[in-house]
């Protein structure tokens, strides 16, 4: 943030009412100047303040908003260069292109085929956002009509791609309603598109063949009063490409020139002749620094390893990859089944869950909340106590399920047992391997 806590601490009302989950004013306003918080949670702020802070808070990059519906996404609002200095904020968004020529059975087909492509993992489920709608021979009302059908019959969002004013705001009339991106304002048309995006309150991509030509769009455009704009650089040589990401991103942090300060648009669809190399430079530039990454295409084999990707980079790496707490069934367990309890960090969840997957023993497994710690880890910071596990064991409903009321704990946490058995009156604590994997043979054997 621009402004330093004590700077912050001035604008607030210093009521100390604690109604914002901290003590007192000058923490809350030390964790706003940190990022730790959200100046919504003070109810007393006045719309002053509120307004002088949001403006200093501000972040580099704009932050745009795009689409409607369960895949709606932003993009932007990044504050740092490398990740590990704080974190990435808004996720690399995926599109794959249609061309205006295809026929309605066809698209019903690819878009039946592209909504398949979602994945679950830690709790999240991973999926492509958008169909970038291209149009290809002018045909306005084919370009609608293309729009119209991935608009109202997919969750996916929709990036209109014409240079023609009259097709662009036909495919506008067409989707407004799920707020599509504009593609994309250049010299020649910035005047009408400008114009077009203002009426129908859109973001609107910007393209030039220069960032200097970037600039000189993007201060005509936001003299216009447009504010959610896209950058594409124009290049499509995949170096080139990347020192325009690095270049734009540098210019933000570094130098504050605010007339480049938004999220970008780049196309390995037009940078490579085949899906693999395409999807390798794809994943380049969900490192840096594309917000909008356009293929030819989404194929499980294409798709997949970038969703991971992108969970990857923008999982903050100052806060552990988590799962969430609860009941989770593995092979479909029964009341006979047995019960094995961990902590909440993804990579025990991942290796214990495919552990006694491999086992074939149908279980079920609680996912206690450690704040993201390994069970060594949070047992020795107290978050994996026997006290809280028995607690967490009892409200979770699992007794309800079983017939049997015994728990098996991790090796590593043996000595939680006994604080276990004083929680948790009738139940049985079974201390399991210390590794995890040695539960498929110590399950069988039960």
């Amino acid at each position: 943030m621009a402004l330093t806590g004590i700077q912050i601490f001035k604008l607030l009302p210093k009521t100390n009412c604690k109604e914002c989950g901290v003590p007192t004013c000058l923490a809350f306003a030390m964790n706003l100047a940190s990022g730790k918080a959200e100046l919504d949670s003070c109810p007393y702020v006045s719309a002053e303040a509120k307004a002088q802070l949001a403006e200093a808070s501000a972040p580099p990059i704009r932050p745009v908003a795009i689409g409607k519906g369960v895949r709606a996404f932003a993009v932007g609002g990044e504050t740092v260069l490398y990740r590990h200095e704080k974190t990435f904020f808004n996720p690399t968004a995926f599109a794959a292109v249609i061309g205006s020529d295809i026929s309605a059975a066809d698209l019903e087909k690819k878009l039946k085929c592209w909504n398949a492509l979602q994945y679950e993992r830690v709790g999240l489920n991973l999926r492509p956002e958008l169909v970038a709608v291209k149009d290809v021979n002018g045909n306005a009302a084919a370009f609608a009509a293309v729009a119209k059908q991935v608009a109202e019959t997919s969750e996916f969002n929709v990036i209109l791609m014409s240079e023609k004013a009259d097709v662009m705001k036909a495919g506008v009339d067409a989707c407004k309603f799920k707020k599509p991106l504009m593609y994309a304002a250049t010299a020649a048309n910035a005047d009408a598109f400008g114009a077009l995006a203002k009426e129908a309150d859109l973001p609107l991509a910007v393209k030039s063949d220069s960032i200097d030509g970037l600039i000189a769009l993007t201060t005509k455009l936001t003299g216009m009063g447009l504010k959610d704009l896209v950058l594409d650089s124009g290049s499509r040589e995949v170096k080139k490409a990347l020192e325009d990401q690095v270049a734009i991103r540098r210019a933000t942090l570094k130098a504050g020139k605010r007339e480049v300060g938004f999220p970008t648009i780049v196309f390995p669809c037009e940078m490579a002749d085949n899906i693999d190399v395409e999807t390798m430079v794809a994943s380049m530039f969900v490192a840096k620094y594309g917000a909008i990454v356009v293929l030819s295409d989404f194929t499980g084999e294409n798709i997949f390893p970038l969703l991971l990707e992108r969970l990857n980079i923008f999982t903050d790496p100052q806060r552990p990859m988590t799962v969430t707490q609860g009941i989770y069934e593995i092979g479909n367990p029964t009341d006979k089944s047995p019960v094995c309890v961990t902590s909440n960090f993804a990579l025990t969840y991942f290796i214990v869950s495919g552990e006694i997957e491999a086992s074939r023993v149908p279980t079920w497994l609680l996912i206690k909340d450690s704040e993201g710690l390994s069970v060594m880890t949070a047992w020795a910071a107290g978050k994996f106590a026997g006290d809280d596990v028995g607690a967490f064991v009892k409200k979770s409903g699992i007794a309800d399920k079983i017939a049997k009321k015994e728990i098996i704990i991790p090796g590593y946490a043996a000595a939680i047992a006994g604080d276990m058995e004083e929680e948790m009156t009738g139940w049985k604590i079974v201390v399991g391997p210390r590794e995890a994997a040695h539960l498929p043979a110590f399950l069988k054997a039960r």
